[in-house]
């Protein structure tokens, strides 16, 4: 097989959370200890990180690892779901695997983990941790796919977790309350393992508080350090959710700092100040074109959402057009509720079976007091706002992480660089 009919394999034949949805979602750690085991336990062959969250643990992790490559380390960096290509999830300082490596895997691999109809993530879990084992990293970032706990990431025995904040996603598999979401966050927290909770609300800092105590890991909160370590840090991440990314990112480097990790000022600035080049991350606040601004963003739920609309705020135009898609299990009137009045929108939807129907997210818009036109798909929804925009109006397109995906994975036809 090449490369493209390796995914499609992988694609059509392990369940697909990106694709599906609930479907692909499987709870508890069997599989993947039986995977562990065949491939000879990778993950206890370099050091790991871990970092769990609603929101901003793709952003921290990605700046993590910038920090690290630029203190010397060889860094695997394991985030998802990828925006254009599936090789962005495994990463050695910001290359992505080989696709040899993957048709390799899948092909020498298949008859054994066939009769175990894992899931898609718990295979590419499976292949990371290979992977970084196979290339002699010193250290991963790895982030959780789902909530923590039954996560098949958690089987790692990281020097230190980090759990950026809580809000509501994935209430059908995490639970309907911040405090429920919070508990399955932290079954990240190990035994004696140092934890950085970014961001807390008083439902959920109890909840952390009291898994910390349970297995005596000393327990750090982002909120609560006001050093200034690094003053006037320049972020290459603009939105304004990275102010408390980057306490948090703070923190833990102090923490790891103290378990040994050579990391000094100078890295730590040049990994904030270059971690997209350095990485590979994209779809943060990212600017694609002037002259009409152009700005994606990721943030696909009430928590990122409200981030997004504030920032939009500080922004200055003469019109906003907002193109937006989303997938049928978010709440999707809880972020309709919080997107600007006076924007024209652009209804679309990205190209995951997941995706909200665009004249579904009118009608449900048309609710909320917005509206607009509907597009079949992302590429021609911001054409048609590239259209009707001037030099000086903002065109920003988001509301799921597909949607982003679409953006970049077609911005040459669309004519952006």
């Amino acid at each position: 097989m090449d490369y493209q009919n390796t995914l499609n394999y992988l694609y059509d034949s392990v369940p697909m959370f990106q694709q599906v949805g609930g479907s692909a979602y499987k709870e508890g750690l069997e599989n993947t200890r039986i995977l562990d085991a065949h491939f000879g336990h990778p993950h206890q062959q370099f050091r790991t990180i871990h970092v769990a969250g609603t929101n901003g643990k793709g952003s921290c992790s990605h700046t993590l690892a910038a920090i690290l490559q630029e203190a010397g380390y060889k860094v695997g960096l394991y985030t998802s779901p990828h925006l254009i290509d599936f090789r962005e999830r495994i990463r050695i300082n910001g290359t992505p695997i080989p696709e040899s490596y993957v048709v390799r895997f899948v092909e020498e691999e298949r008859s054994f983990f066939e009769p175990l109809h894992p899931s898609f993530f718990e295979l590419t879990t499976a292949m990371a941790f290979r992977y970084f084992a196979d290339e002699r990293i010193d250290v991963a970032i790895v982030e959780v796919g789902l909530g923590g706990r039954l996560d098949c990431t958690n089987i790692i025995a990281p020097d230190l977790c980090i759990i950026t904040n809580i809000s509501f996603d994935h209430v059908q598999y995490l639970g309907n309350t911040l405090a429920k979401i919070a508990g399955e966050k932290a079954g990240i927290i190990k035994s004696h393992v140092p934890v950085v909770i970014g961001e807390t609300t008083p439902e959920t800092r109890p909840v952390f508080v009291e898994k910390a105590q349970s297995v005596n890991a000393p327990i750090y909160f982002a909120e609560e350090n006001d050093r200034e370590d690094y003053p006037g840090i320049e972020c290459e991440l603009k939105g304004i959710y990275q102010k408390k990314n980057t306490r948090t990112i703070v923190t833990a480097l102090t923490l790891l700092k103290d378990i040994g990790y050579r990391i000094d000022g100078q890295v730590v600035r040049s990994g904030f100040a270059h971690v997209c080049e350095l990485t590979g991350l994209m779809g943060r606040w990212q600017k694609l074109q002037d002259s009409p601004t152009l700005i994606c963003d990721t943030g696909h739920n009430v928590g990122g959402i409200a981030y997004i609309a504030e920032q939009l705020k500080q922004q200055t135009y003469r019109q906003l057009h907002f193109v937006i898609g989303m997938v049928n299990d978010k709440d999707i009137r809880g972020v309709l509720s919080l997107l600007p009045k006076d924007a024209t929108y652009y209804f679309t939807k990205a190209s995951v079976k997941r995706a909200l129907p665009e004249a579904e997210l009118a009608q449900l818009a048309a609710g909320a007091g917005l509206h607009g036109d509907c597009y079949p798909d992302v590429p021609s929804a911001v054409r048609a706002a590239q259209e009707k925009s001037l030099p000086e109006d903002f065109i920003f397109v988001g509301g799921s992480s597909f949607i982003v995906a679409d953006l970049l994975a077609h911005q040459n036809e669309i004519g952006l660089h």
